[in-house]
């Protein structure tokens, strides 16, 4: 199967956008990898989001007419044509469409460019679950009054993460984390009082594979930790040379 026709069969499942459950936000990932396409597509569509997906500017282009979306995940490079003009285009057909850019250069030019229409930038490799949340957070800044998917919190002892806002509570206070401070504590909230080796925390949080980059995750625990104890006991317990859990 081609490469067009791989996003043209997603387009058709994707089809019923259209008709899309009432409150439902709708968002156009635009990438040329069908293997990264298809990420963000089951992690939008596990997190309550309708999704579309095109690969080129011109199935961008003709899927935002046949279904309005409320968001688009553009892919900065794309085989016919920039994704910075397409979003342009997009954004002059709708003005209130929010947009988040993907990029594999972080080039300063590059980001300001975007970032001059945009709402938001993302460099590749990414993390997963820090562009579902920056997409929510897009959505909230430019849509207030849209309703947006809503999944129960969860919750550790006196924490609670709501996964719809992206808030973190404990003892009834709020705690201010970044979007990977998040997805790295609710990896550890998933997995209960286990202790998570630090390599598969790189593979889930970081996209890496490498254990060489391991002090990454000691300079993330470290924030968090500083968060977290200061509004109750110490949380983040650690087995040495082997990794994180939670008391």
């Amino acid at each position: 199967m081609s490469h067009a026709e791989g996003h043209r069969g997603t387009h058709v499942a994707a089809a019923g956008g259209a008709d899309a459950a009432p409150g439902r936000a709708t968002v156009l990932v635009v990438e040329d990898e069908p293997s990264i396409a298809d990420v963000l597509a089951i992690a939008l569509r596990f997190h309550h989001f309708e999704v579309m997906t095109a690969g080129t500017v011109r199935e961008a282009l003709a899927a935002a007419e046949r279904t309005r979306p409320d968001c688009a995940l553009l892919d900065v490079m794309l085989p016919d044509g920039d994704g910075r003009a397409l979003g342009r285009e997009l954004r002059a057909r709708r003005p209130e469409l929010a947009l988040v850019f993907l990029t594999a250069r972080d080039a300063p030019a590059e980001v300001v460019g975007a970032l001059g229409f945009g709402d938001d930038y993302i460099t590749k490799p990414f993390n997963i679950d820090e562009v579902i949340a920056r997409i929510g957070a897009v959505l909230r800044r430019v849509r207030p009054n849209d309703v947006l998917p809503q999944r129960p919190p969860l919750r550790y002892g006196d924490l609670e993460l709501d996964e719809t806002t992206y808030v973190v509570r404990r003892g009834g206070g709020s705690v201010q984390l970044t979007p990977t401070e998040y997805a790295l504590l609710r990896f550890l909230v998933r997995n209960g009082g286990q202790v998570v080796p630090k390599e598969q925390l790189l593979r889930h949080v970081w996209n890496i594979e490498h254990s060489a980059e391991s002090t990454v995750v000691e300079t993330y625990v470290s924030y968090l930790r500083r968060k977290l104890d200061q509004v109750g006991p110490p949380l983040i317990t650690t087995r040495r040379g082997v990794g994180y859990g939670l008391a």
